[in-house]
């Protein structure tokens, strides 16, 4: 007999339920020998990690803190726990093999993608202050999680699983902000960045579990149950920052990334994968700038500097939906819900 997944429901959880970063929850690790109580000692633990190709002191005004390059990623950070430390070399370059794997095609490695890692809320707000200028009050309103801005993802320590979950989630942007030479509508863009909110700690390796993101599952149980779906088609041409405005944006924000989330697994697995191809087909004419748009479309959708407003992003999200998906968006509507209903089948919100 299959279990029954049993999912807390929070109006305000990210990710996975959180561990105790004291204790490694159950893991072998033990308590922190002498020699890891200074920067020093944490840099000489450090070093010798696979993953890692340098480390060394990160002079700042926030705290004691160091610098961690790995092939892809140079990560500041002043959370100075020993398993963190451990584990975030490895989580940062299994995520980018990870976001490699969306597309049908291998991208070149240019220069190392930025992470500022802060041990707590206190850090992170002095830094979002100083790094995000006169939109900082925005920013703030984040209230548990990270942002990508500038070319960086910052976030701060929210507890092992969540603080990896939202780099997960953020580091997609980052990597799309490089490689991809168009824009991809919010839907998609925010659909596949929470493929990479759960993973596992495995033989001193990171696993992505797409389908066990029991957050956005207990959320689309929810929705579905109290028949809140937000339509195929609306779902398609929205973005959140359109969802503040309704009713209940709260719920209407977690619906949206909820489904979006679904969306994308609906288009990689259901009928054994039958529009998958289409889907890399979508992503690579992002990546190579050849979707079949004209001149006017192709320079918003490339330029970044350009505002991404929610007329263009409901028009282009509309029009690629209808070239790369190939169905009419109420015809598809049906086996779309059915692949939500199968996938939130075993969880059971407490």
């Amino acid at each position: 007999m299959k279990k029954t997944l049993l999912v807390t429901f929070l109006v305000f959880a990210y990710g996975c339920n959180e561990q105790n970063l004291s204790t490694g929850s159950g893991n072998s690790y033990s308590k922190p020998r002498a020699s890891l109580s200074t920067v020093d000692g944490l840099i000489k633990y450090v070093a010798p990690l696979p993953a890692v190709r340098n480390v060394e002191r990160w002079n700042n005004p926030y705290g004691d803190g160091m610098t961690i390059e790995t092939q892809h990623y140079k990560i500041h950070t002043t959370l100075l726990e020993p398993l963190m430390l451990k584990q975030i070399p490895a989580f940062a370059e299994a995520a980018w093999r990870q976001y490699q794997a969306q597309l049908p095609i291998s991208v070149e490695n240019h220069n190392r993608f930025v992470l500022y890692l802060f041990k707590d809320r206190s850090q992170w707000e002095q830094f979002t202050k100083e790094f995000t200028g006169s939109q900082w009050p925005v920013y703030l309103k984040i209230k548990k999680g990270a942002y990508f801005l500038n070319g960086a993802c910052v976030t701060y320590n929210i507890g092992r699983s969540r603080t990896f979950s939202v780099i997960g989630h953020e580091g997609w942007h980052q990597f799309c902000n490089r490689y991809l030479k168009y824009r991809l509508p919010s839907w998609l863009d925010e659909g596949i960045a929470q493929l990479f909110e759960a993973s596992d700690y495995e033989n001193g390796q990171f696993v992505f579990h797409p389908a066990k993101n029991y957050a956005k599952l207990g959320t689309l149980k929810l929705v579905m149950k109290d028949r809140k779906m937000i339509p195929l088609r609306n779902l398609i041409s929205l973005n959140p920052g359109e969802i503040v405005l309704w009713q209940e944006p709260d719920m209407g924000v977690m619906a949206f990334y909820a489904q979006a989330y679904a969306l994308v697994r609906f288009l990689r697995e259901d009928d054994y994968g039958r529009r998958l191809a289409n889907y890399h087909q979508m992503l690579l004419g992002a990546l190579n700038g050849t979707w079949p748009i004209d001149e006017t479309e192709a320079k918003i959708a490339s330029d970044r500097n350009i505002p991404l407003t929610a007329q263009w992003n409901s028009y282009i999200a509309q029009k690629l939906f209808s070239i790369y998906v190939g169905q009419d968006v109420e015809q598809i509507e049906p086996e779309y819900r059915r692949f939500c209903s199968k996938i939130v089948y075993h969880i059971r919100i407490k």
